[in-house]
């Protein structure tokens, strides 16, 4: 007989600049899988992600948010009620840094009162940083945020980006969710716009 274990969901979106690499960073997330050329996101794309944290599953539903302006004002729908948080910028690009400060103000005025948020820095794997890694720690402990360096391109950091948003969230906050057998627990990965679905193992873990 299999263990039933509980499992709390999240909701966690991403945010940041067009071309800083956010569906990016989602997709290595998601397939282990990395795309030279990527079209623009358009409204949002979201999948979930199961996790182990002690004894529970933390279901992480995740949405891609597009990051022209002219989405600016749907991406407010798709944070709301979110539990964290990824706000990413492009460390070859100083406005992009800028653009996630507002991001991050924009969330503490609009968002949930709880919402836990990571400043990940984006594309370390290219030269000529722009952005000082200093500045940008100074102020995430300014504000009280995690700070991540990530390579969707290599993969570095990615999955301990998402892995230490949620368990920065406690679990309390959380909704429960059906439980799921220990032994056939699967993961559903919803592609652009929803309009597809692929079933995968689970195969991310912490603790």
């Amino acid at each position: 007989m299999s263990s039933v274990i509980p499992t709390i969901s999240f909701k966690i979106v991403v945010l940041g600049e067009s071309a800083v690499g956010k569906t990016s960073v989602l997709n290595r997330y998601a397939t282990n899988k990395f795309y030279q050329k990527i079209e623009p996101t358009i409204g949002s794309t979201n999948f979930q992600k199961t996790i182990n944290q002690l004894d529970y599953k933390i279901k992480l539903l995740i949405w891609d948010t597009a990051g022209q302006e002219r989405f600016h004002s749907l991406a407010q729908m798709y944070y709301r009620g979110a539990k964290g948080a990824l706000v990413i910028y492009d460390v070859q690009n100083v406005d992009s840094f800028e653009r996630a400060k507002e991001w991050v103000e924009e969330l503490r005025k609009q968002g949930d009162p709880n919402v836990q948020i990571a400043l990940v820095a984006n594309k370390i794997d290219l030269p000529d940083h722009m952005v000082d890694k200093n500045e940008a720690i100074k102020y995430a402990k300014e504000n009280q945020l995690l700070f991540k360096e990530t390579s969707a391109k290599t993969g570095e950091g990615v999955t301990e980006a998402f892995i230490s948003l949620a368990k920065s969230i406690p679990l309390e906050i959380g909704e429960s969710s059906t439980n799921f057998p220990n032994s056939n627990d699967e993961d559903f990965l919803f592609l652009r716009n929803g309009d597809e679905k692929q079933k995968k193992n689970s195969k991310d873990g912490c603790c």
